[in-house]
């Protein structure tokens, strides 16, 4: 048994597209829920959320609003997308 925890599938998805954007580009939620999940990626904007959540406490990616990571992952409030730290 590891003590490596396994990568949700969401967040290798999320890692994946913000590797892939061109430098000075973000990627939005839609775009990370519709690569997991085609069929059903409508449902999956809450399981995108908590997984930007989880990578940018751990300053795998930062949530950006207006185009400025947000202050506080855990609390901020509205439209974000998602870069490059």
């Amino acid at each position: 048994m590891t003590d490596t925890p396994t990568l949700d599938p969401i967040e290798a998805v999320i890692l994946q597209l913000v590797k892939a954007a061109p430098a000075g580009r973000s990627v939005a939620p839609e775009d990370v829920a519709r690569a997991a999940d085609p069929d059903n990626w409508h449902k999956r904007f809450g399981h995108v959320r908590q997984a930007a959540i989880r990578l940018a406490q751990r300053g795998e990616i930062a949530i950006l609003r207006k185009g400025k990571p947000v202050e506080d992952a855990e609390t901020f409030k509205g439209v974000y997308r998602m870069g490059r730290v």
